[in-house]
């Protein structure tokens, strides 16, 4: 496994007193008892933050107190392991040490954990509960970092288009703390006494996060806290929770949970969802709800070989990962109910090819991965119908353009029936657009300049892939893409005869928006001529 730490530069412990002024080294004669301890992080060389080494005369320091903060991992030495039975769960012990690496020789700060681990418990409420069907959050932060991971929760879920509220009874008279509370009061988010609460909390809010406690607490929850916690376990009683009641989202732990032991008396509260920080703790295997992520990514490699964590791989640029398999749910009951600008007949351009400019140039400017890609739908002689997603790679007045192989199964089907539709679906903004009719190729000049504008590798890709076709496996391919590679090497490569564009012109558009109740807007667009001019006709269509 190769790790990449860009922020980090390996340092020999042999240089440690040429980098260090002889005044720092005398202050501190622990040295040879930290250089032992980092060597045994890492060996042979040790990834040291360069500038907060030199900086800092707390960098040698590791008597930290015990925090909260183990909050983040970098993607773990596994292969995406999801399964809870293969992934390392932290006793407190391992947990607190882990804090004391982290800020420590590590170089992280109280602030930026924070701001990771509020981010990742967002992220996670966010995957699972849409704003729109679960809009009003409230956060009741406790007194320590547990408690400021859920005021960063409540900021970024503001920005995610929720609508958060707080409850931190008892604030933290420190910097960094009434930093974050004037940061949330800068967004208007209502802050909420506990004698502002309603007696039932299900009647007032979607979501619930539980940011009270962390692992390092200890001890009965005193004053307002216990009866909040009492209200959360309520709430979370099969028994006892109302038919419509909120989410409960747990931050690292259940708050009244013990951090190895979990709910051992089964009378805790049954949260919903528990977004785990750096690593599950030893209770979270007791956790039983239908949602459990990791969130942070961000503890780096030494931490992750020192403690042996064999934890799942983070997807894409994601904060966040489920643990687990989600849970089984009615596919009949699978429903979004959208929220979208009405599609008014008054308000849409004339040309549908100018509409349609229009709604592309919407989605290039929401940064949808590949706006351009359609569904295309053919059918040969035999009247059996294949679809497949394609990239549109032009389009004007004279129609939509796209490229691919003259004997590829959708070049058949438009050789002996030279009709297609396409489909356009934009998820981010409730909008899909589909276009109808009779298709042809482009000139060859026309694919002639496109596959010589088109990456190398792209080109070779192209002769390589006899598209369509039977082929032994993956390796033949690859073979067959490395003899062309070298075949070419010295020169320009030659667009294939059997390689090309298809044109399709235009008969119908119909554009879709999504509405409240399943009352889509739906505007079709047929052709008809006016006074020996062409003009197109809107029709509104039912839902």
């Amino acid at each position: 496994m190769i790790f990449t730490c860009r922020t980090f530069v390996p340092i020999s412990p042999l240089l440690l007193n040429q980098l260090l002024p002889i005044k720092f080294v005398q202050q501190h004669q622990h040295l040879s008892q930290a250089k032992t301890n980092l060597t045994s992080l890492q060996s042979p060389v040790s990834l040291l933050p360069l500038p907060r080494f030199i900086a800092s005369n707390s960098w040698w320091n590791w008597n930290w107190n015990s925090r909260r903060y183990c909050s983040g991992v970098v993607m773990a030495s596994v292969n995406g392991v999801q399964d809870p039975q293969s992934i390392s769960y932290l006793r407190q012990q391992e947990a607190a040490e882990i804090d004391e690496i982290l800020m420590g020789p590590l170089g992280f700060s109280v602030d930026q954990l924070m701001e990771l681990a509020g981010l990742s418990v967002a992220t996670a409420i966010a995957e699972v509960y849409k704003p729109n069907e679960h809009n009003r959050v409230l956060a009741i932060c406790g007194p320590g970092n547990n408690g400021g991971d859920g005021l960063v929760a409540a900021r970024h879920l503001y920005h995610f288009g929720y609508k958060p509220y707080v409850c931190y009874p008892k604030r933290t008279p420190k910097p960094l703390y009434n930093c974050l509370v004037t940061q949330l009061e800068s967004l208007s988010v209502p802050f909420l006494s506990v004698e502002d609460l309603p007696m039932d909390l299900s009647d007032s809010f979607d979501i619930l996060i539980d940011a009270v406690f962390g692992f390092s607490f200890h001890g009965t929850p005193r004053p307002p806290f216990d009866d909040m916690i009492k209200k959360l376990v309520n709430l979370s009683n099969p028994d006892l929770r109302p038919s419509k009641s909120p989410a409960i989202v747990s931050v690292d732990i259940p708050s009244g949970w013990h951090v190895e032991e979990g709910d051992s008396s089964g009378d805790g509260i049954k949260p919903d969802m528990l977004v785990s920080l750096t690593a599950p703790k030893l209770c979270a295997k007791m956790f039983s709800g239908p949602h459990h992520f990791l969130g942070g990514r961000f503890v780096p490699p030494p931490i992750v070989e020192k403690f042996k964590l064999q934890l799942p791989a983070y997807p894409g640029t994601s904060m966040c990962v489920r643990i687990g398999k989600p849970p089984k749910v009615d596919i009949s009951a699978l429903r979004e109910n959208y929220i979208s600008p009405e599609l008014l007949e008054e308000q849409v351009e004339a040309d549908p090819f100018d509409q349609f400019q229009k709604w592309f140039d919407d989605a290039m400017a929401a940064g949808l991965k590949e706006p351009n890609a359609m569904s295309l739908s053919t059918a040969g002689s035999d009247r059996n119908l294949s679809s497949r997603m394609v990239l549109l790679k032009g389009f004007d007045k004279e129609g939509f353009v796209w490229y691919t192989n003259y004997e590829s199964q959708k070049a058949r089907d438009i050789s002996e029936n030279p009709r297609a539709s396409l489909l356009f679906y934009w998820d981010a903004l409730n909008r899909q657009v589909r276009i109808e009719g009779p298709v042809a190729k482009v000139s060859e000049a026309e694919s002639e300049q496109y596959f010589h504008s088109r990456p190398r590798g792209s080109q070779i890709g192209a002769i390589a892939s006899n598209q369509s076709s039977v082929i032994p496996n993956r390796q033949y391919l690859h073979q067959v893409y490395q003899d062309l590679e070298a075949k070419y090497s010295g020169g320009p490569i030659p667009k294939p005869k059997n390689w090309g564009g298809y044109r399709l012109k235009p008969e119908v558009f119909e554009f879709w928006q999504g509405q409240k109740s399943r009352l889509h807007d739906r505007l079709r667009y047929t052709p008809k001529e006016i006074g020996g001019s062409r003009v197109w006709k809107i029709d509104r269509l039912a839902p």
